[in-house]
């Protein structure tokens, strides 16, 4: 059974969590990928800072759609981006803007997971496949920062999610899922080296 997680989060709800366990979380959280990374580690951005303390991060390059007569932006497509590409940024965003999650795909490296055990986070692998049923958990676009500077894709899209799933794969204890599953194919890779010998 899933646990329900409602942002924002405090540091007791992020560290209950541990590797392997599934949630549907809910609430506000904003998107951000490498691009979008680097300029919020230029300059503290105060208003990013506000929406995403307490909250996740989601590595996605989102298919977004505008209504002609209101204006109003959503979600087509919300598939999670590979992560890794996020790592020499990671760290120093979660200590910098309070983010107690990072949602994305593929797990991250060592200094993200020293962050997340440091600051109280975690990450949480998203599946990628479902790019269109993810959109659908994305009820409300309350906003977008940079687009003009970032585009479309890289923007900082401010989103309302309801039970969006997800599994810890990396936690706050430094456990990391993505770390062990590596260890264990290097070790059959190295049985198999000495077997075919």
């Amino acid at each position: 059974m899933p646990t329900s997680l409602t942002l924002p989060l405090d540091d007791e709800a992020v560290r209950s969590l541990h590797v392997g366990d599934e949630v549907l979380f809910s609430g506000r959280m904003i998107t951000a990928r490498e691009a979008a990374h680097r300029a919020l580690l230029r300059a503290l951005d105060p208003a990013v800072k506000g929406l995403v303390e307490g909250r996740f991060i989601y590595h996605c390059a989102p298919v977004v759609a505008q209504d002609p007569a209101t204006h109003a932006w959503r979600f087509a497509a919300a598939g999670p981006s590979v992560s890794l590409r996020e790592e020499p940024y990671q760290a120093e965003v979660i200590a910098r803007y309070g983010v107690r999650g990072v949602v994305g795909k593929g797990g991250m490296g060592p200094a993200t997971l020293a962050a997340l055990a440091g600051h109280g986070a975690v990450y949480l692998h998203a599946v990628g496949a479902l790019a269109v049923t993810l959109a659908r958990r994305v009820v409300r676009v309350h906003g977008v920062h940079r687009l003009d500077e970032l585009g479309v894709r890289e923007a900082i899209w401010d989103i309302e999610v309801k039970d969006f799933p997800a599994i810890v794969t990396m936690d706050a204890h430094g456990e990391s899922l993505h770390a062990t599953l590596e260890r264990e194919a290097e070790a059959a890779r190295a049985l198999l080296e000495r077997t075919s010998l």
